[in-house]
């Protein structure tokens, strides 16, 4: 019996080439297809597919929060992450997010196959260049050393999540239709962040959001 996938990409040519893809293969079927984050994140709840192929770098929520929001919902669900980005920032994120693997957008099919087969059977996978990157900065010992201190150490998943999109510049009101909160509670989420930071407004909450690199995760994809 076929995997159920669904694919989330803000790209439909690269949902139709992946889809094409699995359809060649009688070992998954696509039953679904999104293009945020958010409505990811509704579908899960409703039809709980077996795989979730995630783009990381979708518009709102963006492909890292939108895995934590899916396992919090569907805790049975395995999601694999796409991603043109193999940096560590992107790869450590996605693994604590929830996600069993990390794969570039540069895979062959064959790989991407391989990946999903892997992460159906219960397994993890790291594509090539991302794995051999990490192992060799652990042998240099450079993953060994603590990083210095962060503003943001103390804020909480959701409270990142929040402040990246005030960041980026949405309203209370639209984060809270993008996160399904209530506006006094995104109201709440940016009171407590200007506490924990230190700052007296949004704009001083942008300011530390850029510096740390919270947008990293949404930049354009080239086209």
């Amino acid at each position: 019996m076929p995997y159920d996938v669904l694919l989330v990409d803000d790209h439909k040519i690269i949902r139709d080439g992946i889809k094409a893809i699995l359809e060649r293969s009688s070992e998954f079927r696509v039953v679904g297809e999104a293009e945020n984050g958010t409505d990811a994140v509704q579908i899960c709840k409703k039809s709980t597919p077996d795989l979730v192929l995630m783009d990381i770098g979708l518009p709102g929520m963006n492909g890292i929060e939108a895995t934590t929001e899916i396992l919090r919902h569907c805790p049975g669900a395995k999601v694999a992450i796409l991603s043109m980005y193999d940096d560590e920032h992107s790869v450590v994120g996605a693994i604590r997010s929830g996600a069993r693997a990390f794969i570039l957008k540069k895979a062959s099919s064959g790989d991407l196959l391989d990946a999903l087969r892997t992460v159906a059977k219960g397994g993890s996978y790291l594509s090539s260049q991302v794995s051999d990157r990490l192992l060799s900065r652990i042998q240099r010992g450079e993953l060994d050393s603590k990083s210095p201190t962060s503003p943001l150490q103390g804020l909480s998943p959701r409270e990142l999540q929040v402040l990246r999109l005030v960041a980026e510049g949405k309203t209370s009101k639209e984060i809270a239709v993008m996160l399904d909160l209530g506006l006094q509670t995104v109201r709440s989420y940016r009171k407590t962040m200007m506490k924990k930071i230190g700052v007296n407004n949004v704009a001083g909450l942008t300011q530390v959001a850029l510096a740390a690199g919270l947008t990293r995760w949404t930049e354009p994809q080239p086209s």
